[in-house]
């Protein structure tokens, strides 16, 4: 088995000294040392396939450059691509993240907060589930860095970076009342996340404010998990009956793509008979024959804010940061 190269074999090899090889190789400032013997250095350790001892390392400093990162489904577009650019952001201050997928379930988050608190993160960056708190006072408790992106708790104290998922679901509505609709009915998740049931709350307050009538039934709630059947359901029925809704304000992308493959099979005239908004962007949308209008979320600047947050909770800041952010309105052709 080949031997492995150490800081003492590439300074030899240089003609310099061990701790000069050491500081460049850990990217500490240069300053007075000579270009020309930094990339000699580099380019002797590349030459000798020189890897950095990591456990030495971390033993040393207390931290592995790394961030856990849990979401509830990485192949959900808006999760990937969420962890795609806290991924880029981690890179750029050195740090590599661990992605796991909870699938909304207690248990399972657990076992993935736990190995990677075994693996030894310096942080943690969440999207937590439904009724995960006691599992996030654990991370409390114990003054485990993270921040919970996304979705967060009203009653936790702890750091967040979310949507204003209020103001979004009521911008939304308002632009379709200013836009002469006057029967808009929703479809949104049955559940116990804070941010989803701002997106109702957002729904039903425009309505309210505007003073047009609050009608039973106009709001249509399905299961969070395996929910397709029950969508095109609530869809039917808000198409159907004597006063059929004019405008749908659809709770998620997943929402969005269940309902547009059901209308798409009727003789439903959109946005002439039918005004359609989304949250989120989706590319299986951008097939529909009129595109969705949607509320975007700033997934960039939200990732980024996160990440860095986290960076400096791990730096021992203790400040509590939460921030709510403002999505966008991106009119279509559906609205």
């Amino acid at each position: 088995m080949k031997k492995k190269a150490s800081l003492k074999d590439i300074a030899q090899k240089v003609g310099v000294s061990t701790a000069l090889v050491s500081y460049v190789l850990n990217n500490k400032k240069e300053g007075r040392i000579s270009k020309a013997v930094a990339e000699r250095i580099r380019e002797v350790a590349h030459e000798m396939d020189y890897r950095t001892n990591q456990i030495a390392r971390s033993l040393k400093t207390r931290k592995t450059q790394t961030i856990g990162l849990i979401v509830a489904d990485i192949s959900n577009p808006f999760f990937s691509k969420l962890a795609r650019f806290i991924e880029d952001e981690a890179d750029k201050k050195g740090y590599t993240v661990i992605i796991g997928s909870s699938d909304e379930y207690q248990d399972k988050f657990r076992k993935l907060m736990d190995t990677f608190l075994d693996r030894q993160v310096d942080g943690l960056i969440i999207a937590a589930g439904a009724k995960m708190e006691k599992h996030l006072h654990y991370l409390i408790d114990n003054n485990i860095p993270f921040v919970l992106v996304d979705r967060y708790f009203p009653k936790l104290h702890t750091n967040y970076v979310a949507l204003d998922n209020f103001g979004a679901a009521y911008k939304a509505v308002n632009y379709l009342l200013e836009k002469g609709r006057k029967h808009i009915g929703m479809v949104a998740y049955d559940t116990e996340l804070h941010h989803l049931n701002e997106r109702k709350r957002g729904y039903l307050a425009a309505l309210k404010d505007k003073q047009f009538p609050i009608l039973k039934g106009r709001l249509k709630e399905v299961a969070l998990v395996n929910s397709e059947l029950a969508i095109e359901r609530a869809v039917t029925a808000l198409l159907a009956g004597k006063q059929p809704v004019d405008a749908l304000l659809l709770s998620s992308s997943y929402i969005a793509n269940s309902a547009v493959k059901l209308i798409n099979s009727l003789s439903i005239k959109v946005p002439d008979e039918l005004a359609i908004i989304s949250f989120d962007e989706s590319e299986a949308l951008d097939l529909f024959y009129a595109p969705i209008t949607y509320m975007k979320q700033p997934l960039c600047e939200m990732a980024q804010l996160a990440t860095n947050i986290l960076l400096d909770s791990i730096e021992k800041n203790n400040k509590v940061t939460q921030v709510n952010m403002e999505a966008e309105l991106i009119i279509r052709q559906s609205a």
